[in-house]
């Protein structure tokens, strides 16, 4: 489904850039295109970081939150807000390289 989505993306990108689609049109695609927002389990977040290979001090400076907090998110003492969801999320799914 995520395929889907980029390639919807892309096409409304390419129409809003050819001015076939106006700005408040191009904005409701992309909040279509938003996947669903996920939960994430303490292991998720540790799969993601070592998927990724870095530690829990470089992810944390990569999310710009404390390595205390990702040290929590990993044992399961707390969860990650609604943002930092979205920023594993898109990592999980296109790697660190999708925040550069």
């Amino acid at each position: 489904m995520s395929e889907i989505l980029d390639i919807a993306n892309e096409m409304a990108h390419d129409l809003f850039k050819a001015g076939a689609m106006d700005e408040i049109t191009m904005r409701q695609v992309k909040a279509l295109c938003l996947p669903p927002q996920r939960a994430f389990q303490p292991e998720d977040i540790r799969r993601i970081r070592l998927a990724n290979h870095v530690s829990q001090a470089v992810f944390a400076a990569i999310l710009g939150i404390g390595k205390t907090t990702v040290q929590q998110w990993e044992r399961g003492q707390k969860r990650p807000s609604g943002p930092a969801q979205r920023l594993l999320d898109l990592i999980d799914r296109k790697g660190l390289a999708a925040l550069g």
